[in-house]
């Protein structure tokens, strides 16, 4: 197949969905198939465009048989919610161009957030006759809205409008955790629209390693301690500060460490906590490369997952996969009827306690603490389900038969004309009903009745 990958994250780009997509798009071409890649100039997590790409409108380049065709996007490094509504329309206007510029897909493969992109991808989609698979890695503008982060009306009717755009002229909606499929329903996605298809790692990567002979405790001072280790993005989602307070409650114990590993910027507005808690046994650093995370993951005693009470329920963090691939037993501190702790329970590789909560984190810290073969135990098992339930190559299979399927699926219905009616519907619904549209029917009626009359 032909597969056109529209992401707006990917490599070199460390964490998060980047990793993810650049794994899908090359394990496609290890199977013999051809992969592009529309995406923007790399600037995540720094929310600054790498240096090597500055200056640029396109690049196109080719990494390990993927074709990646990137395009300009105005990004800034504190953004403002007008920031992010002028990074989301760049990207839309820019990568449209690019996605042009290439061989015809057998469809199209793409991953929101950020929601808008659906419109160009609808559209390309329509001029190549070919199907969309929308892969749904957050529900926006639902998450935001929850979360107090978008208040404006008239905007959340237009990421609602646009939101109903994308599952609308998607073929297939793939999700990444079951708490997605109830909450699509909910609004009218069809259930057999949608497939659920979780998140994965590379669990020949991410495995367990010794922690005796530890580069990351080498060069930390971590050699001897209990580590108890956080990595990853640092948002208004995660709530980081109630970590920092848990650490400052465990300050007595002398051999116990807490390291928080995340984007530079945000590490430096969490060390002003840290000093205002009298938390000195926090250990703050920049994301590390990422070949050396395995090796970092082996150093912790404990990972963690935080989350804040609000989080919607069906948020589920790339990081629960990773963590539990480890083989290090999981303090999950999230929303128990939540995605994240119901991933946690199933795998038995952790324990979920009370979201900002210090004082229960630090209690199960101390367990952990004082009974590390409990502690081993859950890393076993959390390694053992990690390797059942979200390894890369059973994605890869999931996600290879799903293409076929939707492939084939389509060329079973007269697709132009479908295509054409699709795509009218959906806008309508972002524009109404335009002038015309209500004799759409007759228009459509009008060759069949031109056949009867010739027939006559």
């Amino acid at each position: 197949m032909r597969v056109l990958i529209y992401s707006y994250n990917y490599y070199p780009e460390p964490i998060g969905i980047a990793p993810l997509m650049t794994e899908l798009a090359e394990g496609l071409v290890k199977r013999g198939h051809e992969v592009r890649v529309i995406t923007a100039m790399p600037n995540y997590p720094q929310r600054e465009i790498y240096e090597q790409y500055r200056g640029k409108l396109y690049e196109t380049e080719e990494r390990n048989g993927v074709t990646i065709q990137r395009s300009y996007v105005c990004v800034k490094p504190k953004p403002s919610l007008l920031d992010r509504i002028i990074l989301d329309s760049s990207f839309v206007l820019t990568s449209f161009f690019q996605a042009l510029r290439g061989w015809r897909p057998d469809l199209i493969f793409l991953t929101v957030p950020p929601l808008p992109v659906c419109a160009p991808a609808a559209l390309l989609g329509w001029l190549h006759n070919c199907p969309i698979v929308l892969n749904v890695q957050d529900i926006l503008p639902e998450a935001a809205i929850h979360m107090g982060l978008i208040k404006n009306k008239p905007l959340i009717w237009l990421l609602e409008a646009i939101e109903k755009f994308a599952y609308r002229t998607a073929h297939t909606v793939s999700v990444i955790a079951e708490g997605f499929v109830e909450n699509l329903e909910g609004k009218g996605v069809p259930s057999q629209k949608i497939t659920c298809i979780p998140n994965w790692v590379d669990t020949n990567f991410i495995c367990p390693l010794p922690k005796d002979d530890n580069a990351f405790r080498r060069a930390h001072n971590l050699e001897g301690k209990f580590v108890v280790l956080y990595s990853g993005n640092i948002a208004l989602t995660q709530g980081l500060e109630t970590v920092v307070e848990a650490a400052a409650q465990l300050r007595d114990v002398s051999d116990i460490v807490f390291v928080i590993v995340g984007e530079s910027k945000a590490v430096e507005t969490l060390k002003h906590h840290c000093q205002t808690c009298g938390a000195d046994n926090v250990i703050l650093l920049p994301f590390q490369p990422r070949e050396q995370l395995p090796e970092m993951l082996a150093a912790a005693d404990v990972g963690l997952i935080v989350q804040k009470h609000n989080v919607v329920s069906f948020n589920m963090p790339s990081k629960t996969q990773v963590l539990l691939a480890s083989g290090r037993p999981v303090i999950a501190s999230v929303p128990h009827s939540g995605s994240a702790a119901k991933a946690i329970e199933k795998s038995r590789g952790g324990v979920v306690v009370e979201p900002e909560n210090p004082m229960a984190l630090a209690m199960q810290i101390l367990e952990f603490h004082k009974n590390p073969e409990q502690a081993e135990r859950l890393g076993k098992q959390g390694r053992q389900y990690a390797l059942e339930r979200y390894s890369f190559e059973q994605a890869l299979n999931q996600y290879e038969a799903l293409f076929y399927q939707v492939k084939e699926g389509s060329r079973s219905v007269d697709s132009f004309s479908a295509k054409v009616t699709e795509f009218a519907s959906a806008s309508i619904l972002l524009y109404g009903q335009p002038r015309g549209t209500q004799n759409l029917a007759r228009i459509k009626e009008k060759p069949r009745r031109q056949t009867e009359t010739k027939r006559t």
